[in-house]
């Protein structure tokens, strides 16, 4: 069997997927709008030394394996072999009969873009302080001009949410910021705690729109760096301020609202009930929690694999948890919660405009970031959109209420959208 059929037999001849190799053979319709590219050997390495989605991203991302096409639509169309599939014994005996059993036993070592675990081991046990910091370094200090071609102006790193089918992602963040500013209950001379604050868009938001006074804490230096940038030439710098500092580091009691938008995906699963208590912790009596955050389907559906691409490539040491196991965490913690809403949709779309600004300024992003880089994050966003239209992931806003006594201090019909 010739190298473009092993392909086509792994990811089943009804997907619409045409195959190439650098042996000759094609397989696959030949009309077909995607084309997956078997260039070298190294590319049948990968796949045979780790079967499936490891293998694939690493074969991708090294350029060993191209596509010709629409990333989405490809993964879409092999989403059973993208996201969890493997070969066969059979297809790694028909690889090496290919290949030759000599070049096949020589082990091929991951693409640069890949973490490895001794790396993040060298910093310490998962989620200590200077291995977070590692890990949020990986992915976010990556260069602030390659996340202006992809966020936008905004600068907003966080599901979007869509006013209307026809809004632009401008809009659908500035919406987002807006409604968790509504839920939150924001009135001028307020003090607001963003922990995980990013670009520090949540925190100018706020100080523009409510007359907030705003903190914003992220563990990324080259974010507070450009944040505070934005924030002098705004016009912004008596009411908002972001700090190069770890959440856990923020003086308690102090703050009438907490927002964490995107931070719950980098705590671990052992540290949420402390993570909670800590941010209940810094909220004066009265004061809310929104916790905006991915999260999976239930509890039981499986978590962000430690070993899998996501963690290897996107989030070292991310985990996902279930809403229901979140909010009970909360609710331990000592919040009372009074609202949440899934926005898994709004992930999608938010996607596909990231997705649509990383292609469209394609020449621009690879003058800021390596081919490879440039390649983790398409494929990464393409797979991530498919993942919240196919309900594999979701997106989850909670909101608590740190009781003053019994009084929660909340309207009796509160109204969030306007």
């Amino acid at each position: 069997m010739r190298l473009a059929e092993i392909f086509e037999r792994v990811v089943g001849p009804e997907s619409s997927v045409a195959f190439r190799a650098y042996d000759g053979s094609t397989a696959g319709p030949q009309d077909a709008d995607v084309t997956v590219v078997v260039r070298t050997p190294v590319a049948l390495h990968y796949l045979a030394q780790a079967p499936g989605a490891l293998g694939l991203t690493r074969a991708y991302v090294s350029g060993h394996l191209d596509l010709e096409g629409d990333m989405y639509t490809a993964l879409r169309r092999m989403s059973d072999v993208a996201l969890d599939g493997a070969f066969t014994l059979g297809d790694v005996a028909r690889i090496v009969r290919s290949v030759g059993w000599e070049k096949f036993v020589n082990r091929v070592a991951p693409p640069p873009q890949e973490v490895q675990p001794r790396r993040l081991l060298g910093r310490g046990i998962r989620h200590s302080k200077a291995r977070d910091a590692e890990a949020i370094h990986h992915h976010y200090d990556v260069s602030n001009a390659f996340y202006e071609l992809v966020l936008g102006p905004s600068m907003t790193y966080t599901c979007a949410v869509y006013p209307d089918a026809d809004a632009s992602l401008e809009q659908a963040q500035f919406h987002k910021h807006d409604l968790v500013a509504r839920k939150l209950g924001l009135e001028s001379g307020m003090r607001l705690l963003d922990v995980g604050c990013g670009w520090g868009g949540m925190v100018m938001h706020v100080a523009r729109e409510y007359g907030v006074r705003a903190l914003g804490v992220t563990l990324s230096a080259q974010q507070a760096e450009w944040a505070q940038e934005r924030i002098e030439k705004e016009g912004l710098s008596h009411l908002a301020e972001v700090r190069h500092m770890d959440y856990r580091d923020v003086p308690d009691g102090t703050y009438d609202r907490v927002s964490s938008i995107g931070l719950t995906e980098h705590i671990g699963k052992r540290n949420v009930p402390d993570y909670f208590a800590s941010l209940h912790a810094k909220l004066r009596p009265g004061g809310r929690l929104l916790n905006h955050c991915i999260t999976r389907p239930d509890n039981h559906s499986p978590a962000m694999r430690r070993n899998g691409v996501i963690n290897r490539y996107v989030f070292p040491d991310g985990e996902l948890e279930g809403p229901g196991w979140l909010q009970t965490q909360m609710n331990e913690a000592g919040f009372e919660i009074r609202h949440q809403e899934n926005l898994r949709e709004h992930y999608a779309l938010t996607l596909r405009d990231w997705c649509a600004n990383l292609e469209r300024n394609w020449d621009e992003a690879l003058g800021e970031v390596d081919i490879g880089t440039a390649r983790v994050w398409r494929m990464y966003m393409a797979g991530s959109r498919l993942g919240f239209e196919r309900n594999v992931v979701q997106l989850h806003q909670i909101l608590g209420v740190k009781l003053d006594g019994t009084e929660s201090r909340m309207p009796l019909r509160p109204r969030f959208e306007p």
